[in-house]
């Protein structure tokens, strides 16, 4: 029979080792059962005395906090100088008179008279018909009213892209507006039109017309025009003309 087996051991010894890792397990399972009923107290009274990390201790042993004092602002200061009584006057200083200065008399007759300048005329000049819009506007009636025409260079050539503006008043509102020749081509290929209004009024010099060039500089005078209440004259016709 070999040396290492163990049935060869009597029953007490046997019985002994057994009872001995029984005893220790049953130890186990009470150190085990007690942890977790210390950690249930803790949890439930965390500021008991078995609780070495309470939280209410901790706070008793933190620094008190310090009280802020408002900062008094100082007294008032109060001037101690006598008030002035008189008020002082102002004395005016006297004026200096310039010396009276000499003119130059000349004794010998000037043989040249001095030209005035002449005033430069606008590159363009225009002419203002009123006329009925019925023929540009069949379907209006007199229910139009409007300022159009042409721009032309002195060969009666249109010129086309050539900026137009209307501005002043009409019916009680003011007139701001710009286009440019040759988006109206039932006046000419170089048209150009504006809408006033549905019913023709009457009006003595409120509205002005002027042409520029791609720069924005004038190319004409600022010409200034009438509408009426008239059907037979609802149409400002307008039509500029390059000047030689």
């Amino acid at each position: 029979m070999s040396k290492y087996d163990y049935d060869d051991y009597p029953e007490e010894q046997k019985k002994s080792r057994l009872d001995i890792w029984d005893l220790m397990s049953i130890m186990m399972l009470l150190i085990t059962f007690c942890l977790g009923l210390y950690f249930v107290a803790v949890f439930l009274a965390p500021d008991s005395a078995i609780n070495p990390l309470s939280p209410a201790r901790a706070l008793a042993k933190l620094p008190p906090t310090p009280t802020v004092t408002q900062i008094q602002l100082l007294p008032t200061w109060t001037s101690t100088l006598p008030s002035m009584s008189e008020t002082p006057t102002a004395t005016i200083a006297p004026t200096h008179t310039p010396p009276p200065t000499a003119t130059v008399v000349s004794l010998i007759t000037p043989s040249v008279t001095p030209t005035a300048t002449a005033t430069p005329k606008a590159p363009f000049s225009a002419t203002v018909t009123y006329i009925d819009s019925t023929i540009i506007h069949p379907e209006a009636a007199c229910n139009w009213q409007g300022v159009a025409g042409t721009i032309v260079d002195s060969n009666n050539a249109d010129m086309l892209g050539i900026a137009v503006r209307v501005t002043g008043f009409y019916n009680n509102k003011s007139k701001n507006e710009l286009t440019v020749s040759g988006i109206a081509p039932a006046y000419g290929k170089s048209g150009f039109e504006f809408f006033l209004g549905t019913v023709p009024i009457s009006s003595d010099g409120l509205l002005s017309i002027q042409i520029f060039d791609q720069a924005g500089l004038p190319l004409s005078d600022n010409i200034s025009i009438d509408t009426f209440n008239d059907c037979t004259k609802n149409l400002v016709l307008v039509k500029f003309k390059k000047n030689p």
